[in-house]
């Protein structure tokens, strides 16, 4: 593609480029080869102009960047104001724009995008929709090659994916869209027609700094869809109603308790799963699905408010809810050879550790004994340490506090700020999780519990730059193989 083709809508009218070819797009030096055009970004911890030089040495035949001083160059330098927001622009030029030929739902919120995301899935898969899945898990996509990445890839990768998904035919995307991708532009540039918020809690204030700035990058996606798209809000949670007034699109209200668009009428959970009935309009749903939980009932009605907006058949949606299964590591249960259990869940933010724990104590036998095995991760939201210990404890009869991806940070200080907020004695502290993880299975009776949060089905400890292979589900299941 022509360069002045490919930057026409972020160059200023009148400005001449020389006639050049661009054979890809880049924002990483080493992927630079013979034709790319390289995108020099301001990261966390690197700067893309620092490598602008080995760009060019390694073929690039233009560079956009934000405007400082560079010197002469050998290739065309286009100076722009936000080069994140110029990547997702050239991108989605190069790529022809796929998602304006697709119809794509974006899922945002501090809790439950992949399960909700999932759930929509299975009932596209019912109705006969060529759909991706696109978000923690990776690329879910019949017939197209999965690849784990973050919540939301890079704008190119993203709009190379569009492209390649939609050349295989497929019609809808569901994306799960993360804060970090709202305010890095990564999504700037793709087309939604309907977008959907779970809820909203304290997680990566790190980043976003306070919950208003959080709030704030979450309600990118509303402010994006267009007239004609649909927004589907949770009024349930205390911030649904000032997120809906965010939105352009018309909003579509569901909540548990009634009194909005799409809710349920009667609820039901036990070890079963959840039962009960939604009502759309004039529509009623039926619901029963093997999820544990009060927030899966909350990611079921998230799902079909979305199905019923798309216009899927009731039946269908019932067929799509009834095979939805539990994700891998998010309420994942293993029972022990003497009759405890252990549940494995994913769970990293207080809300989320607040919902698990809850349900788990909802089914617990009278005299079974919770324990819980968890952590923080390093390099994240200090301030939440002390209160994801307080929360632990308030449901706990035991602690066991192990590392969660501690990261740069020394895992003793992250420890230490943990047990700020416990303040019995019931709690133990170690300095490896399989050392924990292991020494809080042998305690275990045959009604007990054991909660493992934080990890989910990841397959590492990351610590000092280093991913080391660990696995929380392998020390389980060695565990009950042995006992």
């Amino acid at each position: 593609m022509q360069l002045n083709q490919l930057v026409k809508d972020i160059v200023m009218d009148g400005v001449s480029l020389s006639p050049v070819d661009v054979t890809g797009i880049c924002t990483h030096s080493a992927d630079v080869t013979h034709g790319s055009l390289f995108v020099a970004i301001y990261g966390k911890d690197t700067d893309g102009h620092d490598f602008i030089p080995h760009a060019i040495k390694n073929g690039a035949s233009a560079i956009i960047s934000n405007g400082r001083e560079l010197g002469e160059l050998p290739v065309p330098n286009i100076k722009v104001a936000n080069p994140r927001l110029a990547a997702s622009r050239v991108a989605a030029e190069y790529y022809g724009h796929p998602t304006k030929e697709l119809t794509v739902i974006g899922i945002t919120g501090t809790n439950g995008k992949t399960t909700t995301a999932s759930i929509l899935n299975e009932i596209m898969k019912s109705a006969q929709i060529k759909s991706a899945q696109l978000g923690t898990l990776g690329i879910i996509a019949e017939g197209y090659t999965p690849e784990k990445t973050l919540t939301t890839p890079d704008p190119i990768h993203l709009q190379k994916t569009f492209r390649e998904l939609l050349e295989k035919g497929f019609t809808h995307i569901i994306m799960e869209v993360s804060s970090h991708a709202l305010d890095q532009h990564r999504v700037a540039d793709v087309h939604f027609n309907i977008g959907a918020f779970t809820n909203l809690s304290p997680e990566h204030l790190d980043y976003h700094h306070s919950m208003d700035d959080y709030f704030h990058a979450k309600t990118k996606l509303f402010h994006s869809l267009p007239i004609t798209g649909t927004a589907i809000v949770n009024f349930d949670d205390e911030l649904g109603q000032a997120m809906a007034r965010e939105s352009q699109a018309p909003v579509v209200s569901m909540s548990k308790q009634g009194s909005t668009d799409i809710y349920f009428s009667d609820l039901s959970q036990d070890l079963n799963g959840i039962h009960g009935t939604i009502i759309a309009g004039e529509v009623s749903i039926n619901v029963s699905s093997p999820l544990l939980g009060e927030f899966n009932a909350e990611n079921i009605l998230c799902a079909v408010s979305m199905a019923v907006s798309l216009g899927i058949h009731s039946n269908i949606i019932q067929d799509g809810i009834s095979k939805s299964i539990n994700i891998p590591g998010r309420m994942e249960s293993f029972q022990l050879k003497n009759g405890a259990t252990v549940v494995v869940d994913y769970a990293h933010t207080t809300d989320a550790y607040t919902k698990v724990l809850t349900t788990v104590q909802q089914m617990m036998a009278p005299k079974g004994k919770m324990n819980i095995v968890f952590g923080c991760g390093g390099d994240r939201d200090a301030t939440k340490r002390s209160e994801m210990g307080r929360i632990a404890e308030q449901y706990s009869d035991q602690l066991w506090v192990t590392p969660d991806n501690p990261r740069s940070e020394n895992i003793n200080e992250i420890n230490d700020q943990i047990l700020m907020g416990i303040s019995g004695n019931n709690v133990e502290v170690f300095d490896d999780r399989s050392v924990g993880l292991n020494t809080a299975l042998s305690t275990l009776n045959d009604e007990d519990v054991l909660v493992v949060l934080g990890k989910g089905r990841e397959t590492y400890q990351e610590i000092k730059g280093e991913k080391i292979p660990y696995s929380d589900v392998k020390i389980i299941e060695e565990f009950i193989h042995a006992n």
